[in-house]
């Protein structure tokens, strides 16, 4: 009888395996989908830890931004974004964009190309994938904090870390 357990056990945990890097694979592909590397890209690996070393920018909308961020994230925003933040910042200063998947921060990582910022990073799978490889997030006091928004329902299946408290 232990011996079926055991096998059922490493089946089990084998099939879960091949679930999360399924998922993985799609989460890659959506993202893909969605980003053409206009914007150079930084992995999570990359960053995380040298955040310090980059001006980080949050394009979410406020609510997103609100409900967690990275650490000492500025917050800027897509439909309205506000770039006062960025006023008398060297034009080479190194400077992270991410938004949920990469999409939105993609499109403000150009336009700050487009105006002459020269060491413009897009986060591979931003925040979602900031998560997934269980990195910090921050509440507006700057606490960690175990909710993301998600941007809605639909979206929200790709943030797979179970740590984490889905919000939209």
């Amino acid at each position: 009888m232990n011996k079926i357990i055991i096998i059922a056990v490493i089946i089990l945990i084998s099939a879960v395996a091949v679930i999360a890097q399924k998922t993985q694979k799609d989460f890659k592909n959506k993202i893909d989908s969605y980003i053409d590397y206009s914007v150079p890209i930084i992995t999570v690996d990359e960053l995380k830890d040298q955040t310090k070393d980059y001006l980080i920018l949050d394009i979410r909308e406020r609510k997103e931004y609100e409900t967690s961020h990275l650490c000492d994230a500025v917050h800027i925003g897509y439909k309205n974004p506000d770039f006062t933040s960025l006023k008398g910042i060297d034009k080479s200063q190194p400077i992270v964009v991410y938004c949920s998947i990469g999409y939105r921060s993609e499109k403000i990582g150009e336009r700050l190309l487009e105006n002459g910022f020269t060491n413009v990073r897009n986060l591979y799978g931003s925040i979602f994938e900031w998560v997934n490889q269980d990195q910090p997030v921050y509440d507006n006091n700057e606490q960690v904090t175990d909710k993301v928004h998600t941007y809605n329902r639909k979206w929200s299946k790709w943030m797979i870390n179970e740590e984490y408290q889905k919000v939209y």
